[in-house]
């Protein structure tokens, strides 16, 4: 799996929170990390942080990125439970299509709430037709990837971090499993972790609005979809 998402995964249940406000809530993820677990000092931008809108940052080299993943893995040790498989699970949201829709019902609703909330579909990837076409497995399920796109927030997702558009445009996947149920599913956008640390960790309030309505509407978009919506 990629380190950046275990990496991800590990900080924000691992991360000690430095309280913004007196007796501010407990944060859930921290309640089996041990107090004397200490600040982590993160190698981040080491070469200097990006300060002008659309201003990448200093790459981060790959000894910096280990010795990133070297303070981050003993912390996912704590986690026994978990494998690979649970932590994607952990980082999408899905929802199952209603009995009797069919994939292609599945499509055309997703696609008229998308309309409906000026999400712009910007493209698709039928990664079922290429696993068939170039590996020869004609038993894949059906699988598809769509690309949307909400070109105001895009805009000050990138001014404040360009490095961000490895993960635009938005995406929404429709899938059959192996009993051939279709799901709806994207990556968890939610960011209602950063409210437990102080000042969110940097990022601005308009960013935050944007974010949110974002992850709203991609909400009430796979909804309609797995429903059947018309």
């Amino acid at each position: 799996m990629n380190k950046t998402l275990v990496a991800a995964l590990a900080v924000a249940l691992a991360m000690p929170v430095l309280p913004a406000v007196a007796q501010q809530a407990a944060n859930p993820y921290l309640a089996n990390v041990p107090l004397s677990a200490g600040p982590l000092t993160l190698p981040i931008s080491p070469g200097g942080r990006g300060m002008r809108p659309y201003e990448m940052s200093k790459p981060v080299s790959p000894e910096e990125k280990n010795k990133l993943m070297k303070q981050i893995m003993p912390m996912m040790g704590m986690v026994k439970s978990m494998d690979v498989k649970d932590v994607m699970n952990l980082m999408a949201i899905k929802y199952p299509a209603k009995k009797g829709l069919s994939f292609d019902d599945v499509k055309q609703s997703m696609e008229l709430a998308a309309n409906k909330h000026n999400f712009k579909k910007v493209g698709e990837s039928p990664m079922w037709k290429d696993i068939q076409a170039v590996l020869g497995d004609m038993d894949a399920p059906r699988m598809e990837v769509y690309h949307y796109c909400d070109i105001a927030a895009g805009r000050e997702i990138l001014k404040y971090a360009p490095e961000s558009i490895v993960y635009l445009p938005c995406r929404i996947a429709i899938m059959e499993d192996a009993d051939k149920n279709v799901w709806v599913l994207t990556l968890d956008w939610n960011t209602s972790w950063l409210d437990s640390l102080s000042g969110k960790m940097g990022a601005p309030d308009q960013l935050m609005i944007y974010a949110k309505d974002i992850r709203d509407k991609m909400d009430i978009i796979m909804k309609a979809a797995a429903e059947g919506d018309l």
